[in-house]
């Protein structure tokens, strides 16, 4: 397995990173198994949440005896100095560790959102009192707009920040990449495959290794997907493969959509869902998942061009921030 050095946080990790917020999917006996095939196979960076279902009591309960060997990052969504504390006391404890290398403050997308978070009383004060402790090494930051966690990390000396990197979303090497090596930041990109959508996992991989990220996190529950990840990331990206890969992608995010989740829609129609993967879709084809999923969405679609509320102006495009076409999308998606 490949290694990097995490930033400024000097930690060596594992170039593909363990995303358990799939492990919530499966028994206890089977989350043991895959996790523990992970570090065996040389995965040295562990990703989780508070709020990913029971992954943070699966992790403990399988690897805390192992905890020399992996670095650990959770997340909290607690905006507030006494719910942070609380949430980050309780993942220490599920995880059954004295520390976690990095704490993350969770899916800040609103400029509220970061205002909470940096207050007096915010969840920052929090895990920096807990730093102080010995109980988390290092601060980062997760969430889905990129121009905004750059300017964030600006403000703050973050440690590391998470972000949305593929074929589908390579928004993040605009602004945010940029910033985040000349401050030496740690920069771990999740969803290379867009969670269950995008077919051509191995290319898909590959495309967001080929960037300057530290860290490919990718979502795995079964042993088959471990090791699929990892030969597909064992040997390292070549200028003649980023070029293809490159062109491989081209157009694929002409949609725009970021998955910051500011839209929602009346008819249930999942919009970062729909428009995301629609241009892939079109010239490879969709995970059987990931088009059970979009096929959820494709049967409303009808009924969004006809639906009286939305006529003049759409709802969702009232709400994104990035004034997206997002009905002209939809109508696109149809053919």
């Amino acid at each position: 397995m490949r290694t990097s050095i995490l930033g400024k946080t000097g930690l060596t990790v594992s170039k593909l990173g363990f995303g358990a917020m799939r492990l919530r999917a499966i028994s206890h006996t089977e989350a043991d198994r895959v996790i523990n095939h992970a570090l065996d196979r040389g995965i040295t960076y562990i990703d989780t949440a508070a709020s990913y279902g029971d992954s943070e009591e699966k992790l403990g309960s399988a690897i805390s005896h192992r905890r020399s060997e992996y670095v650990l990052a959770t997340k909290t969504m607690k905006r507030s100095y006494g719910e942070a504390k609380q949430e980050i006391e309780q993942s220490l404890r599920l995880l059954r560790t004295d520390y976690v290398d990095i704490l993350q403050i969770h899916y800040v997308n609103y400029p509220q959102e970061y205002r909470e978070v940096r207050a007096a009383d915010g969840a920052i004060r929090a895990a920096e009192e807990l730093q102080s402790k010995g109980y988390i090494g290092h601060i980062g930051i997760t969430g889905h707009r990129p121009e905004l966690l750059a300017r964030w990390l600006r403000d703050y000396p973050f440690a590391t920040v998470l972000f949305h990197l593929s074929m589908v979303q390579p928004f993040a090497k605009r602004e945010l990449m940029p910033m985040a090596e000349s401050l030496d930041v740690g920069m771990i990109a999740m969803k290379p495959i867009s969670g269950p959508f995008l077919s051509k996992v191995t290319e898909s991989l590959r495309y967001s290794a080929a960037s300057s990220a530290h860290v490919v996190l990718s979502g795995m529950q079964s042993i088959a997907e471990v090791d699929a990840n990892i030969a597909a990331l064992e040997r390292s990206v070549d200028a003649e493969e980023r070029a293809a890969l490159e062109e491989m992608a081209a157009g694929l995010d002409e949609h725009g959509c970021r998955r910051c989740n500011y839209c929602s829609c009346p008819l249930g129609i999942r919009i970062p869902d729909t428009l995301i993967p629609s241009r892939y879709r079109q010239k490879y084809g969709l995970l059987e998942a990931g088009e059970l999923m979009w096929q959820q969405s494709a049967d409303k679609f009808a009924q969004c061009m006809t639906y009286e509320p939305c006529r003049e102006q759409p709802l969702c495009q009232q709400a994104c921030p990035y004034h997206l076409p997002i009905q002209a999308e939809i109508r696109r998606a149809m053919g």
